[in-house]
């Protein structure tokens, strides 16, 4: 009997018993999955794929919140996020494709088909944990500096740290020195802002091509009105539809000063470019969708609609989702469509609320320096100011971030030395004069640069992003 309770009473391993309970919460978390979220049990779950979808966007509001300031997550978040998304992402492993292959069999060469994971899932999903892994640095990067800190959005303080007045009132307001941050920390703001742009660009340009993957639900379609017109009303038709058309004079001549009013626009642009495309689909003109305006006019509405679209999408990355993007989500059964949408969709909100964090720190500096300046600030005029080019294109971007020489993210200690760097060997370079031995090592550059994540693909047999259409 003594002995029995003795051994009832021996110290269970640690190590094991965190395994145990990292296997329980994967039950629970895979039981939701394939109950479709219903866990009565009784069949009214939604498809794997959105289960799958909203698994992932829930894991992240719940990892990483709001982020209201600069700082490196919690050992236990940031392990938590990493275990649990690669719980979530081993769906993948198992969404294949088949392929042909060559099989010696005595001798004699056959033709066999065999399986490897789908061609935009083994691709992608590298490239996301890649911008993710980019996105936890630069975070990380900020337990080094005290140069500026934060005071709860509650205490008014000094001039440098005045309270918000802007459309983010409830996060805390940044303070910095008396007189403002150094030469030295305001660049290093701006090189991790760059960082943290990269991510966002990459992440947004995936993700808006996933969603054009998607098919239109009947449903959205089945409540759209029969003509563009009608879709988009009396005002923005006449702007669409003018003889000489400019992007930026439409935009101007509408009022885009709350993410209401821009989502407004941006669905009834959306629904216009269906309806259009529908009737060149329709080109005998019996369907009810027919209309008498030409399938030439109709092409250069549908191009000028889809500019705008691009644009808007490009200025207002923070903006909620559309009409669109949220219909075909929810009947979406592509679980591979599913993960990569919902995974590129939460790195480009992380990377758009670091950039808006970033954003914060340097407006209070700007304020300390020039105390005249106006205190307010919104956050869509400031995602629209910061927009420029064109819309980002996933293969462009991703060869961006492989092709950079410089690191992508950094400590600002390690900022300070990398920056001393550069500044002797441009000292070096000047004080020489030797511009050849400057092309030399420009050539060696680019000769030894590694191989893009789309060249990689290519070599593997895979399509990328933006080749996949």
């Amino acid at each position: 009997m003594e002995e029995g309770k003795s051994d009832a009473n021996l110290d269970v391993d640690p190590e094991l018993e965190e395994i145990y309970a990292d296997m329980e919460i994967m039950k629970e978390r895979f039981a939701k999955l394939l109950l479709g979220e219903d866990m009565s049990g009784g069949g009214k779950g939604v498809s794997s794929a959105l289960a799958l979808s909203n698994a992932i966007t829930n894991l992240a509001a719940s990892v990483f919140g709001e982020i209201s300031q600069l700082e490196p997550m919690s050992p236990d978040s940031k392990a938590r996020w990493r275990k649990e998304i690669d719980w979530l992402l081993s769906v993948t492993d198992h969404i294949v494709e088949f392929v042909p292959s060559k099989q010696n069999t005595n001798g004699i060469m056959m033709e066999i088909m065999i399986t490897r994971q789908r061609s935009d899932v083994r691709g992608n999903i590298p490239a996301l944990k890649k911008l993710d892994g980019m996105l936890l640095e630069c975070l990380d990067n900020f337990k080094d500096q005290n140069e500026f800190s934060y005071v709860p959005k509650d205490n008014a303080g000094s001039k440098s740290s005045k309270k918000r007045e802007d459309d983010k009132w409830w996060l805390p307001t940044p303070k910095v020195p008396p007189n403002g941050l150094s030469d030295l920390t305001r660049r290093w703001l701006n090189f991790q802002k760059d960082s943290a742009n990269q991510v966002l660009k990459a992440a947004m340009a995936m993700n808006a091509h996933i969603l054009t993957e998607m098919e239109i639900p009947e449903s959205y379609i089945e409540s759209l009105p029969k003509n563009g017109r009608a879709s988009l009303g009396d005002t923005i038709y006449k702007n669409i539809t003018v003889d000489h058309f400019d992007p930026d004079n439409f935009l101007a001549a509408m009022d885009l000063t709350s993410e209401h009013k821009i989502l407004d626009l941006k669905n009834r642009i959306e629904a216009s470019v269906v309806i259009w495309r529908r009737k060149m689909t329709n080109k005998d003109g019996k369907s009810g969708w027919g209309s008498g305006v030409s399938i030439e006019k109709r092409e250069q509405f549908e191009d000028r609609a889809e500019t705008i679209l691009l644009i808007l999408k490009h200025r207002y990355p923070g903006i909620s989702q559309s009409a669109l993007d949220v219909s075909k989500i929810e009947n979406n059964r592509d679980v591979g469509h599913a993960v990569l949408e919902s995974y590129s969709r939460v790195l480009e909100s992380l990377a758009h609320k670091v950039m808006s964090r970033i954003e914060d720190v340097l407006h209070a500096d700007n304020l300390v320096k020039n105390p005249s300046s106006d205190l307010k600030r919104n956050s869509l005029k400031d995602s629209a100011s910061r927009a420029s080019g064109k819309f980002p294109n996933a293969k462009e971007e991703l060869e961006k971030i492989n092709y950079a020489n410089a690191p992508t993210s950094m400590t600002l200690s390690d900022f300070m030395g990398w920056t001393l760097e550069q500044e002797n060997e441009s000292k070096e370079d000047l004080s020489n004069g030797n511009e050849t031995a400057k092309l030399g090592k420009q050539t060696s550059a680019t000769n030894s640069k590694k191989l893009s994540y789309i060249e990689r693909l290519e070599t593997l047999g895979g399509r990328s992003p933006s080749s996949r259409q």
